[in-house]
């Protein structure tokens, strides 16, 4: 099981396809829409994202856009066997929203259904024939199946290679953010229908909040799931809960193999990142002396404000591995969704507690800017 593609709801898919295309680096690969909603594709490197927004108060997108702002209402993965992988899930609690159905094309055909898990997070699960890829946008085709399931003319076009810029190699995790006392709960159904297992759990907390996390991973495709829940009521898992209303995806991380240089570009277009002051790096280094990182490669590293973890060297390893992280501001005018650029060198596996609890830091910070945290009182 791997991820195929996420679906955004938004209010204007055209404005937010614009958006992925001139700040992300993204190729606009397909677009279309029915009696009442649009839906753009965008694609980078082995990266997809759905954007669809309502042209109807019909639509499921503007009923969805009513209960929350924009943000992700599907996390889409391909399975190798559709119907065991619903029998599975419906067996094991899932609600299902759309039974099986199946498409046929010249060059193969695509089964798909859908689930509601408990968070509220709707699950397209897809079984493409292997020539296919992991959506009929590719296929050059006119049809798609759209939120109500209901069928969707596009337009299909073809980036050309000379303008693909495949900053991203695909996504490295996906963080859940569910409210407090429904972790165990959430990790439970994500185990019992997906298949998931335990890798990771955190518990940060400061002076102003806290939170407590599970991190989950397919054991077939390595794909990552962390599921945070608040420990205080201020946190900034709770602010994210209050407004989005509701347990929702917090952010995206996306793998690049050059974390420098593609942070570099993006905020050339014009993506605003969290701040990361710099007694973070001179702690680093303190902290790690071990690091054997040039001074170009530290200016570099310090200039663009990643953050940097490194883990326990292994028998196999003659570099430490190292974690590089830098996560953008929300996206949408509500502090709720961002992405998280990602970069693992020497085969660094899971999170570093160190970068876990710099973002919890860089969050609060812009929590205190918003006036949505106070600082602690002094004595």
């Amino acid at each position: 099981m791997k991820i195929g593609y996420i679906h955004f709801y938004v209010e204007n898919a055209s404005l937010w396809r614009w958006w992925f295309v001139r700040k992300m680096g993204f190729q606009s690969v397909a677009s279309g829409k029915n009696r009442h909603t649009q839906t753009e594709v965008v694609q980078n490197g082995a990266v997809k994202f759905v954007l669809s927004s309502p042209l109807t108060q019909d639509s499921p997108v503007a009923e969805y856009l009513q209960q929350h702002p924009p943000g992700i209402a599907d996390l889409a993965f391909v399975v190798e066997n559709l119907e065991r992988a619903i029998a599975k899930a419906i067996a094991s609690g899932a609600k299902l929203l759309q039974p099986i159905q199946q498409r046929q094309f010249p060059q193969g055909s695509i089964k798909s259904s859908q689930i509601l898990s408990i968070a509220g997070l709707r699950h397209t699960l897809t079984e493409c024939d292997r020539q296919l890829g992991t959506g009929e946008w590719e296929l050059g085709t006119g049809k798609m199946s759209t939120p109500d399931s209901q069928s969707t003319c596009f337009d299909y076009r073809v980036h050309s290679r000379e303008s693909d810029r495949s900053y991203f190699t695909g996504i490295d995790h996906v963080v859940l953010n569910v409210a407090k006392g429904k972790l165990t709960e959430t990790v439970d159904w994500y185990q019992r229908v997906f298949g998931f297992e335990p890798e990771q759990t955190f518990q940060i907390e400061t002076d102003r909040s806290g939170l407590y996390s599970q991190v989950l991973i397919h054991p077939a495709s390595g794909v990552k799931l962390p599921v945070n829940e608040p420990v205080s009521p201020n946190s900034q898992i709770q602010e994210f809960l209050d407004v989005n209303r509701g347990a929702g995806i917090q952010h995206i991380a996306l793998q690049t193999p050059q974390i420098v240089k593609v942070t570099a570009k993006l905020r050339q277009a014009g993506v605003a990142f969290l701040e990361v002051p710099n007694s973070y790096y001179t702690e680093l280094q303190q902290r790690h002396p071990e690091l054997n990182l040039v001074a170009d490669e530290w200016e570099a590293i310090a200039e663009q404000q990643i953050l940097l973890d490194c883990q326990e060297l292994g028998e196999r390893h003659q570099r430490s591995p190292l974690l590089l992280q830098i996560f953008t501001q929300p996206i949408f005018p509500q502090p709720t969704f961002f992405f998280e650029l990602i970069e693992r060198r020497s085969q660094a596996k899971g999170f570093g507690e160190g970068n876990f609890r710099a973002l919890f830091e860089a969050i609060e910070r812009e929590q205190i800017k918003r006036g949505s945290l106070s600082l602690p009182s002094k004595h």
